[in-house]
């Protein structure tokens, strides 16, 4: 079995490492000797004296969404890598459903909707009507609300002792420094909902004089959380397919849908759903969790979906992120006026979207697109769908 020890695991690592864009915005002293720094990584977990470097803190917006991302050196991106495609997800793959979709390989955005649609053309087969209903689960504040001693309990166990050490000590590291907090608010304070974006904004650094530690949260923008969002939440998986055997069911990350028949027997696994998360320390988002029917127009990973009584399934691009792109467009023709842009880029990026959304796009949503970009830049680039 390979080991995060082993040289050639993390050489690959750095390789993977190597792919991504965030390794240029820092001086690269482990690329010029990357053999060197090897040996380090290897002899400090094996003498199990690893430690985090410092990370990069700033927040980005996406889809209107604030979020706090934590950005790490290349010595830790490597560690990521080694621990999570060598040891971590091949374990993991034992114990998740089939229908997990999220960071794992084959799988993705576009694997979770089309076992949708196949869950709903499926549903209208066996049942020859769209008379049903389709339960939406998401949770609230999903990473900064993931309990260390929770997910230690639960990944540790299936875990070799190096590879445990080596997770337990990384997890450690995603800590929070809540010294700002009376005794009594930090007794209850893993119990409570906790929100990253407005601690960064609202606890100023002299109030984090390291006394006090919260033992919650992972950062978003860390390999590690993306295998532990993947993972952790397997308890309620398997309760919606096991204990409540829905066999239409499935989840994104944080985002899950179960389809059925009874609207009863939906209501009554919803409830089991917040026990069970309630157990994890999870917070289920009340206004993003809804059951409605499968006759009406509903959403799911950004697409809006309609299942008609002839089995077909309707499928569109939501008409907000068709504004955000326009809107998106008319920025980049500001960068552009300003020299702060490559035109390339963004005829890159607009080829890139229009492939990505135009086959689901009305004929109308597509013309009014090419119509503003040919106002913009003068041009009608062909797109590959």
């Amino acid at each position: 079995m390979k080991s995060v020890t082993d040289m050639n695991v993390l050489y690959d690592a750095f390789k993977a490492s190597m792919k991504s864009s965030a390794w240029k915005s820092e001086p690269q002293r482990f690329e010029k000797d990357v053999l060197s720094e090897i040996v380090r990584l290897h002899d400090e977990i094996e003498n199990q004296t690893y430690k985090t470097s410092e990370r990069h803190i700033f927040v980005t917006h996406e889809r209107g969404k604030a979020r706090l991302i934590h950005g790490g050196r290349m010595r830790d991106r490597v560690v990521r890598h080694a621990l999570c495609d060598t040891i971590l997800n091949p374990t993991f793959d034992r114990y998740i459903i089939y229908n997990n979709c999220a960071s794992q390989h084959d799988k993705g955005v576009d694997f979770a909707r089309k076992l949708f649609e196949k869950d709903l053309h499926n549903y209208w087969l066996e049942h020859r009507t769209n008379e049903g209903y389709v339960c939406f689960i998401d949770f609230s504040k999903f990473y900064d609300n993931i309990r260390h001693k929770e997910v230690k309990e639960s990944v540790c166990k299936v875990l070799d002792e190096q590879s445990a050490w080596l997770f337990a000590s990384i997890i450690d590291t995603f800590k929070v420094d809540v010294s700002y907090m009376t005794n009594e608010e930090y007794v209850h304070c893993l119990d409570e909902k906790f929100n990253s974006i407005e601690y960064h904004e609202t606890v100023p650094e002299e109030l984090r004089t390291g006394q006090k530690w919260m033992a919650k949260s992972v950062d978003i923008g860390d390999q590690i959380s993306q295998s532990i969002g993947v993972f952790f939440p397997t308890p309620i998986d398997n309760y919606i397919t096991i204990v409540k055997s829905h066999r239409r069911a499935g989840r994104y990350m944080d985002d899950i849908y179960i389809i059925h028949h009874d609207l009863e027997y939906l209501k009554e696994t919803l409830k089991g759903v917040y026990e069970q998360a309630g157990r994890l320390g999870l917070y289920i988002n009340e206004k993003k969790t809804h059951i409605c029917k499968l006759s009406s127009k509903f959403t799911y990973l950004q697409m809006r979906y309609q299942l008609t009584d002839t089995g077909k399934v309707i499928k569109r691009v939501k008409p907000e992120t068709v504004t955000r792109e326009r809107r998106k467009l008319k920025k980049y023709k500001k960068l552009l006026d300003n020299k702060e842009a490559s035109y390339d880029n963004i005829k890159q990026s607009y080829k890139s979207w229009m492939g990505k959304y135009a086959k689901v796009m009305s004929k109308r949503q597509t013309g009014h697109m090419k119509e503003l970009y040919k106002q913009l830049f003068k041009e009608d680039p062909k797109w590959k769908n």
